[in-house]
């Protein structure tokens, strides 16, 4: 048996330590064993680094054939485990993003796909502390390795290809085959035993696995891709797809949590000890899935895809490349997807912009605004829908920090102003298109619900009466609006004037600013009755004014034309006289009256023309309903016992007001039900002739 072991040896060999020293060291073993095939299939020249991990496996494997003996193998045991405990640890690298530096940002975030990540295996094997035991004990008790030398060969001579009994079985790859052999398929039965461990011990072996396998199922219609899974069935694919989408998020938020502050903002969780590790394989599956973005077309999948990777989103906000990509991705599906892909994208925007760094607000705001200019370039039935969701959509994301979205709103609502400026300056075609045109007056809106949501009297409410920053820019605003309308007064225009004036109505309802918009609505009415000339007959459709800008041609003196400015124009001036800022004044009968005189003259001048009668009903009943809301809010201040000086009781006395019973009120509801009974009408019936077309 050779020489008697000391006594500290056997106490070791009997406190059950040494298979837990044996099984130690083979796990760190056969990490270094995949890593290196990892590194091996990527085809990389064998540089330094190369050389050195050759040069310890040389030093790590005994010679099978011989005995461990220092005859035979030249080397001592000692050396031999020194060598092994005093082994360079895995080469990983890490990934730093400054987000001050663009350039480096392109060069740290380069992350390897399918770069080894053995050290987040070393995350679930705790065994290595054992092998540091291992190597403390080779130089307490020397005589011991002699033991194991001379009497259990079997341990110091372990088969270095042996496998983990942890599900390393059907999914191990041969690394050291054909480079040109195919890799291996992926079942359905490799999937389920993936899942089941992060299901129940949230393993990072598993998840580590799983995302080698969707970085596979991302990158499997490009060329030049080693690959380590071979996916030949649509269903594995979809089960693939779904798994590592809806188990990564929870996995990580097991191992590595981040903080939510009271704000729904975010931090990311730098501070975290596995953090370090875990960094790389974050940024690696999140390129992937931005990868994947591009490739997806059902939308069911899109929407999944976009909805788990906003989890992510936390852990990707210290690289600047990752969250360009992605909010780049997310931005497109936002502008062109379906309805629910265009929210799930949404949702994922505002998610980036919840981040604590005011960089990344300021690059989701700032992108989020040239995205919606860039998708209002032209305005029909189809994309309206559509651009009116991403405005109102996009005003959520600028409303949740005023300080930062009031530098951007100036800038942009400072820019309108200059091509304003310009268009009056030059007065040429070409200058007037610089205003007259569908992304000024979508741009025009877009502010105005911004600054609506940011200044309505409930979110005033909510801030505990503090003002926001942004209502300074509601002057500008209007006057920029109101120098538009004024710009080019023609009849072909009026279609811009009533969408400009529809977007400073919506301003004034939500923030309760008084805007005198009659003196621009008058014009059109009284154009409308004027009986200078007998329209031209014509069969022309009745035109839309929410998809149209400009009259087109052949609409101009005729009565289609001059029934629907007249229904329109009175409408909204209805609605305006019918606001809170307007008919909610105590100075109600007073605003109202130069209105109702210049209507009675208009209305009298056209009496006696018989092509006029649509537009005079139209117009009398509108002002009898005026006339009667004027006696109705006498009426109303009859029991006013101060003076008009004292603005605080004023104030409060409007507050109290209730507008429900007011006739002008109740005439623009029913006006409101009958044009939107009419749009459903003219809805179903162009849905009905596209049907009858495609029959």
């Amino acid at each position: 048996m050779g020489k008697k072991a000391v006594k500290s040896t056997r106490k070791f060999a009997q406190s059950g330590q040494l298979k837990k020293t044996i099984q130690a060291r083979r796990k760190h073993q056969e990490i270094r064993r995949k890593a290196e095939r990892r590194k091996g299939k990527l085809g990389k020249g064998k540089g330094k680094e190369d050389e050195n991990i050759e040069q310890d496996e040389e030093d790590f494997e005994p010679d099978a054939e011989e005995k461990p003996s220092k005859k035979s193998s030249g080397r001592s045991v000692d050396d031999f485990l020194g060598s092994f405990a005093n082994a360079p640890e895995d080469n990983e690298d890490d990934v730093s993003d400054d987000l001050g530096d663009e350039e480096e940002d392109s060069e740290d975030d380069d992350v390897s796909e399918d770069g080894s990540f053995a050290s987040v295996d070393e995350l679930d094997d705790e065994g290595t502390g054992h092998m540091l035991e291992l190597s403390k004990l080779a130089e307490k008790d020397p005589e011991f390795y002699k033991y194991l030398q001379e009497n259990d060969q079997e341990l110091l001579n372990f088969d270095l290809n042996a496998q983990d009994d942890d599900m390393e079985g059907d999914e191990d790859v041969d690394m050291n085959s054909d480079a040109e052999e195919r890799a291996p398929a992926l079942t359905l039965v490799i999937l389920r035993k993936w899942s089941k461990a992060l299901l129940e011990q949230r393993s990072l072996r598993a998840l580590r696995k799983l995302l080698v396998a969707f970085r596979a199922a991302a990158h499997m219609n490009e060329e030049d891709q080693v690959l380590a899974w071979t996916i030949d069935s649509s269903t594995v694919y979809n089960k693939l797809i779904t798994t590592a989408l809806r188990y990564t998020p929870v996995v990580l938020e097991h191992h590595c949590q981040y903080k939510t502050l009271p704000n729904s903002q975010f931090k990311a969780p730098i501070q975290t000890p596995k953090w370090q590790t875990l960094q790389k394989l974050i940024l690696s599956y999140f390129h992937n899935i931005i990868n994947l973005l591009d490739q997806l077309t059902d939308s069911s999948l899109l929407e999944l895809a976009l909805s788990q990777s906003a989890k992510l989103v936390p852990y990707i906000v210290s690289s600047r490349k990752a969250v360009k990509e992605y909010l780049k991705a997310c931005l497109n599906l936002w502008s062109s997807g379906e309805d629910t892909v265009r929210i799930a994208a949404f949702l994922a925007v505002r998610r980036l912009a919840s981040a604590t760094d005011e960089s990344i607000h300021n690059l989701v705001l700032k992108n989020t605004y040239l995205t919606l200019i860039r998708s209002c370039k032209s305005t029909t039935v189809h994309s309206l829908p559509l651009i009116n969701l991403m405005k109102n959509s996009a005003s959520e994301v600028y409303t949740m920090s005023h300080s930062s979205a009031y530098q951007h709103a100036f800038g942009y609502i400072r820019q309108l102003a200059i091509h304003l400026r310009n268009s009056m300056r030059v007065k040429s075609k070409e200058a007037y298109k610089q205003v007259y045109n569908w992304q000024f007056v979508h741009c025009v809106d877009f502010w105005s619900i911004v600054l609506g949501r940011a200044c309505d009297r409930e979110a005033l409410a909510e801030r505990g009466g503090q003002e926001s920053e942004l209502k300074a820019l509601v002057y500008p605003l209007v006057q920029v609006t109101l120098g538009a309308i004024k710009l080019i007064p023609n009849t072909r225009s009026y279609p811009l004037h009533l969408h400009l004036i529809r977007s400073l109505l919506h301003l004034t309802r939500h923030t309760f600013t008084y805007v005198p918009l009659a003196p621009y609505l008058l014009p059109i009415l009284s154009a409308t009755l004027s009986p200078t000339s007998k329209p031209k007959a014509s069969t022309l459709r009745p035109l839309d004014f929410e998809i149209n800008i400009r009259a087109p041609q052949q609409y101009l003196k005729t009565r289609v034309y001059n029934e629907g400015l007249a229904e329109e124009a009175t409408y909204l001036l209805a609605e305006y006289l019918s606001s809170p800022p307007v008919h909610g004044s105590i100075a109600f009968p007073e605003i109202v009256l130069p209105i109702t005189t210049t209507l009675r003259k208009a209305l009298k001048a056209a009496k006696g023309s018989s092509w006029k009668a649509k537009e005079t009903g139209l117009m009398k009943a509108f002002v009898e309903r005026v006339e009667d809301s004027a006696r109705w809010s006498e009426q109303q201040r009859k029991s006013v016992n101060f003076a008009p000086s004292r603005l605080d009781e004023v104030e409060q006395w409007e507050r109290e007001l209730k507008l429900d019973d007011a006739p002008l009120c109740k005439y623009v509801k029913v006006q409101k039900k009958a044009r939107d009974k009419k749009r459903k009408l003219v809805e179903k019936a162009r849905v009905g002739e596209d049907e009858i077309l495609e029959d």
